[in-house]
């Protein structure tokens, strides 16, 4: 495949990242220095910006301004949550030939890997040259095949930290609000919602239950918890998923879903909200309800060096995988043995990993208060970055 003769186009994918753009900044820098005779363009708005033939030349981009990019919030280029559809196509292989496109890296998730082998195939039908390398981003830490994800780090440092202050504050605050509900994003799967244990060292420490989507939810079984530990320590803090399920299905289920996506996923309203009505009801105490949505992937002090550092080399690695004329990978993250953390980055095909989901295994699952297994907490520690009273006594006057 002649890709030394033509050009490079980056787009962003589906739900932002703390270090989406350090993925962006690895991938311009190392195609500056390993095709210096391609432009380097970026959709606007992902795929739907290709579709319009709207994309930006980025290629002369500073040192100065990569480094700046690497630290931003958000998706530089600006993001899409588009499923392609049939009609699509012509004018994405328009705008593809119009400017001699041969590299199309897409930063994205599961459904991001199924896009880019249809753009794949397309242009394969067409009989155009083209190379789809997609790289992995999401904080919900469930693309398949790879250790960890690119983003789940910050987040899960986002949420551990939260879950840490929110129990220390429903503890002083007293019988003022002495229960509160944390909702934190995961469609799918627990990996967020388990990092809030992080901190978690007795029974008396935030949280006291875990809701994740891979184990049925019951009201009793959380409203045991919750009473069990607002009589013992005279407040109480449940993470739930965005997405946790009933026998039934979505809580709250009466109501229709208030959103569905391109991809079909639907979008009910908050579980948080109903369990904390519900607590409130059988408990006669106030109990809040937190939902930091989209703080939790875009909050830059919570980043996490670890992570940081592991986007910005996979989007340099997708150049080298370019540039040896692989087509239809995506870089995966190796953990190594060693007792101290390392890794290496490898690579599995785009089929492997399109709409699949990698769930939390059941050795890191919860139990029913709200401890995670020491297991789990090795596993996420190193991708937290610089810690955090994590090697501190939990500090109680009370």
């Amino acid at each position: 495949m002649a890709t030394s003769s033509g050009n490079i186009l980056l787009i962003q994918s589906g739900g932002c990242t703390p270090v989406i753009n350090s993925t962006l900044a690895g991938l311009i820098e190392n195609g500056q220095t390993l095709f210096p005779q391609s432009r380097i363009y970026g959709g606007i708005h992902g795929i739907e910006g290709v579709i319009d033939g709207k994309i930006l030349d980025i290629t002369e981009l500073s040192n100065s301004q990569l480094k700046s990019l690497a630290k931003m919030p958000g998706a530089a280029l600006g993001s899409s949550r588009h499923k392609l559809l049939p009609n699509n196509i012509e004018p994405l292989l328009k705008t593809l030939r119009t400017h001699n496109i041969r590299i199309l890296h897409i930063i994205g998730g599961n459904d991001s890997a199924a896009t880019g082998l249809s753009v794949s195939g397309a242009a394969r039908a067409d009989k155009y040259e083209l190379q789809v390398i997609n790289l992995p981003k999401t904080i919900d830490n469930d693309i398949v095949l790879s250790d960890h994800s690119p983003g789940y780090g910050s987040a899960a440092r986002f949420i551990s930290q939260a879950t840490f202050g929110v129990g220390r504050d429903a503890e002083a605050m007293g019988i003022n609000s002495p229960i509160c509900i944390l909702e934190v994003m995961g469609r799918d799967s627990g990996w967020l919602a388990a990092a809030s244990s992080f901190y978690k060292k007795t029974d008396h420490d935030a949280p006291h239950f875990i809701g994740i989507p891979e184990v049925i939810f019951s009201e009793e079984t959380f409203m045991i918890s919750i009473e069990t530990a607002y009589r013992s320590y005279g407040y109480a803090v449940a993470v739930v998923s965005e997405k946790i399920r009933s026998k039934k299905g979505s809580l709250g289920r009466e109501n229709p879903p208030i959103f569905t996506d391109n991809f079909g996923h639907h979008y009910f309203k908050s579980p948080g909200q109903y369990l904390s009505d519900l607590v409130e009801k059988k408990l006669g105490v106030r109990c809040r309800w937190e939902k930091p949505g989209t703080i939790q992937r875009s909050l830059i002090d919570a980043v996490s060096t670890t992570d940081r550092e592991e986007a910005y080399e996979i989007g340099q690695k997708a150049i080298e995988m370019a540039r040896s004329e692989m087509n239809e990978v995506i870089p995966t993250i190796i953990r190594s043995n060693n007792p101290e953390y390392d890794y290496s980055i490898g690579s599995v095909n785009l089929k492997d990993v399109a709409g699949k989901i990698k769930y939390l295994p059941e050795k890191y699952r919860p139990n029913e208060q709200g401890y995670t297994s020491d297991l789990f907490k090795s596993y996420l520690r190193p991708l937290l970055g610089n810690p955090i009273h994590d090697t501190e006594p939990i500090f109680n006057l009370l």
